[in-house]
């Protein structure tokens, strides 16, 4: 029986989940949209899959992201002894951040500004262990009754996954 993608009903507004693992990046020397081209290829995906695919990408803007990765599964299984093994990144958002900027010489005493643009990396990994029990109780029903479980659980017990 194939499920549906019912994590993303249970992203709650405002507020920090205790199963959560918050990792923020500043000023990070590189555009806003080439560490979204990243973000976006990694968002709702494991951390070890997401550290193969940042490994073998050609860019430059993989080894900042990969160490945020990194040092937010750092923090789950020390702070909060979560297996690195069951992490997912669940919320990955890139914000531009100040720009540098550097006047460059140039003849006849002009001088030319350069602009080195930064961006502002905010992610939360969350530990997807808890909903294994879940995850194979979903597996038996038809797709309407997950549906039907998945708007329940909205409506009524939204509290049940805090």
């Amino acid at each position: 029986m194939e499920l549906i993608k019912w994590e993303s009903y249970f992203m709650k507004k405002g507020g920090r989940r205790h199963d959560d693992v918050y990792a923020f990046s500043r000023y990070i020397p590189m555009s806003v949209d080439k560490a979204r081209k990243l973000i976006d290829q990694i968002r709702w995906r494991s951390y070890e899959e997401t550290l193969m695919i940042l490994e073998l990408m050609p860019y430059r803007t993989c080894y900042p992201i990969f160490k945020l990765i990194y040092s937010a599964a750092a923090n789950a299984s020390h702070n909060k002894r979560f297996k690195k093994a069951d992490l997912v990144i669940v919320k990955a958002e890139v914000n531009k951040g100040a720009t540098m900027k550097k006047l460059k010489p140039r003849a006849r005493g002009r001088s030319y500004m350069i602009k080195r643009p930064t961006c502002h990396i905010n992610l939360i990994v969350r530990d997807m262990s808890y909903f294994a029990d879940f995850r194979n109780f979903m597996r038996g029903l038809s797709k309407s009754d997950q549906i039907k479980v998945v708007r329940g659980l909205q409506s009524e017990l939204f509290y049940i996954t805090d």
